[in-house]
């Protein structure tokens, strides 16, 4: 029986989808339930998920822009028993325990010579597509036989080694950077890529944005960090990192400012008394920014664990477009790659977003004397239509204030001596 794969909804306002890439062949055998494509809006990525185990013809070619309801591609359920035996061998074979380290010199076997048991542990994990593997085995050639540092390898790279007749060691390599070669690749831009790029273009075009600095000493927060950072995380199971400590003190700030928190919705200014902070992460496929639900109400190890899984299920390109609906504020970190200072650019609707940057010891004052402290440049984007100069500088001090003494977070920001004097 032959059945149809069709493209799914990614949500409602979207009716056309990129189909990003496939991870089958044309022709392969599927198996019920495997991932088979990626699709890709401009807001997500999605998975392509066979319906039915069997052999799977492609309608629709990677880089093809569809629409949703249309096929996909169509799977026979006539070979679906041939699924199981076909998927199964793409298990690396067991080493043989008697099996003896081989000498230096027998390294340079041609490939017909040598078994493909002996795919070294190095190799073991890497994946093999059916069809590769089938073409393997037939002339007897291993993983590391073919070309290293492949995460999957297909039909092309297997016959590359077979006609080559080589180690990978002497596999041609095709390079750009060949003397006199003057190449130039030209990719179509994503669904996600033109929707980003219209975004930020919009920004700049219908916002006042201001920006605004200061600079925070992250000597405590380092500190405690690594005093409990341990037991933090034989409690918690996750590792304690410097941005649950800036989404703790933004959320903190923004109820003490609430401005910040507000956006623009026709001719009103919509101000939320909750905290949805958005944390920008960069992603194969762009930048996205997944969504933490009432920050203000969670603990460190709560922040962590939720930074934690939604940051993996972006990279994974398995985010959903209800863990990036809905933000109120956003914080991005440009230091992970080595940001001194930058001005981020505001995240539409929302009116403000706080950047963080590198690390870097500095001579500070202290005090009347110099000293060398851990300083951290941060920064304030802000829709000045929305926020005014008072509580754009007043909410990036508070943030200071707040990484400078996190202590204070547990009591709301407050000064705990004017609180002990009622003041």
């Amino acid at each position: 029986m032959i059945i149809e794969i069709k493209i799914p909804s990614p949500g409602e306002s979207i009716s056309e989808v990129q189909v990003a890439n496939w991870m089958v062949e044309q022709g392969s055998i599927v198996a019920k339930n495997q991932e088979i494509a990626e699709i890709e809006s401009d807001k997500a990525t999605l998975p392509l998920i066979a319906e039915e185990g069997g052999k799977i013809s492609i309608q629709a070619e990677a880089g093809d822009t569809v629409r949703v309801g249309s096929v996909a591609c169509t799977i026979d359920t006539s070979f679906a028993g041939e699924s199981a035996k076909e998927l199964s061998d793409t298990k690396p074979a067991a080493p043989s325990q008697s099996a003896a380290p081989q000498p230096a010199e027998k390294r340079t076997e041609s490939v017909a010579s040598k078994p493909v048991e002996s795919t070294s542990a190095e190799y073991a994990a890497v994946k093999v597509s059916p069809v590769a593997r089938k073409l393997m085995d037939e002339h007897q050639v291993d993983v590391e036989q073919i070309m290293q540092g492949l995460k999957r390898l297909g039909k092309k790279e297997v016959e590359l080694a077979i006609q080559s007749g080589q180690s990978s060691d002497s596999l041609p390599i095709e390079t750009s950077t060949q003397l006199g070669e003057r190449q130039v690749d030209r990719n179509k831009m994503s669904s996600l890529r033109k929707k980003l790029s219209e975004r930020l273009v919009s920004v700049k075009n219908e916002t006042a944005m201001l920006t605004t600095f200061n600079e925070v000493d992250m000597s405590k927060v380092m500190a405690l960090r690594k005093q409990y950072q341990q037991p933090f995380l034989e409690k918690h199971g996750v590792k304690l990192g410097f941005m649950s400590f800036f989404t703790k003190a933004a959320s903190i700030a923004l109820q003490l400012h609430p401005q910040v928190n507000a956006m623009i919705e026709g001719d009103e200014i919509v101000v939320h008394h909750y905290s949805d902070i958005g944390i920008a992460v960069q992603t194969p496929k762009g930048l996205m920014v997944p969504v933490i639900r009432n920050a203000e109400s969670k603990s460190l190890a709560q922040l962590e664990s939720n930074l934690l899984e939604l940051a993996g299920k972006a990279r994974a390109g398995r985010i959903s477009l209800d863990d990036m609906a809905g933000g109120t504020f956003t914080i991005t970190n440009g230091g992970v790659f080595g940001s001194l200072l930058s001005t981020p650019i505001i995240n539409p609707p929302q009116s403000g977003i706080l950047g963080m940057h590198n690390i870097v010891e500095r001579p500070v004052a202290i005090n009347g004397k110099v000293e060398i402290r851990p300083m951290m440049y941060i920064a304030l984007s802000y829709d000045h239509r929305v926020i005014d100069g008072k509580d754009s500088v007043g909410f990036l001090v508070k943030i200071k204030e707040l990484i400078e003494n996190p202590e204070r977070m547990l009591i709301s920001g407050k000064d705990p001596q004017a609180m002990l004097l009622g003041l």
